[in-house]
């Protein structure tokens, strides 16, 4: 390339010089300077809304649509909640109990039990029931062991939520009060406590595993007093 040619490029390309393009002769060039903050301003303003658009408030999605293997803890609450409160006023079952069961039995619907079968308490099943076999842990002797357990299978987890419930007033064919202090508990904290008396589970913990889960997602704002 001649030394002409090259200047003649260099001089080309230092029309665009972000001083000459906001100068003229000495002058300030307002008007583009005002086009240059609205473009900024206008690409600014696309991005946020492209962000808001990828980024979808968890409060605003449609949860009964989902899988319930699919939903977040907080979406869980949300689609199990106006059943839970349901129930109490019909059968005097806490709804934050019943919540925090549902959410510690079934891992938060992720379980094989759960979202296969519907069955969100880990209730068993006796002859003559819908069931499956599913293993378990359980708390025998001081020691965790894996046994294999006959389980209820339900048609919808509304169904077993309504059994679930009919447990804890109707109780067990051999003791039909075993849960009464589980609905009589002044407290959510006290019925908790109370399933474990009562026989529930054999995890030692339980109870302060769902106080735990009630006092993280503040359940007790379901409960009707």
């Amino acid at each position: 390339m001649t030394r002409k040619k090259r200047k003649r490029k260099m001089k080309g390309w230092s029309r665009w010089h972000p001083a000459k393009f906001f100068i003229r002769a000495g002058h300030l060039r307002p008007w583009r300077i005002i086009i240059v903050i609205s473009g900024i301003m206008f690409i600014s303003w696309h991005i946020s809304d492209l962000r808001q658009v990828k980024v979808a408030d968890p409060e605003m999605v449609d949860v009964t649509k989902l899988p319930m293997n699919q939903l977040t803890k907080d979406q869980f609450i949300r689609r199990l909640a106006p059943e839970a409160q349901t129930i109490q006023l019909q059968y005097g079952v806490r709804a934050s109990i019943t919540l925090s069961q549902a959410a510690l039995e079934s891992d938060w619907g992720q379980s094989e039990l759960a979202y296969k079968y519907n069955n969100f308490f880990g209730v068993k099943a006796s002859s003559g029931m819908k069931q499956v076999s599913l293993p378990t842990s359980e708390y025998v002797n001081g020691k965790w062991i894996k046994v294999d357990a006959p389980f209820r299978a339900y048609d919808s987890w509304q169904e077993s939520m309504v059994d679930h419930a009919k447990l804890l007033v109707n109780g067990t064919a051999d003791n039909h009060a075993r849960y009464l202090k589980v609905i009589q508990g002044s407290t959510a904290e006290e019925s908790a406590k109370e399933l474990v008396e009562g026989g529930y589970a054999t995890d030692p913990k339980y109870a302060e595993k769902l106080i735990y889960i009630i006092n993280t997602y503040h359940l007790e704002q379901y409960d009707y007093q």
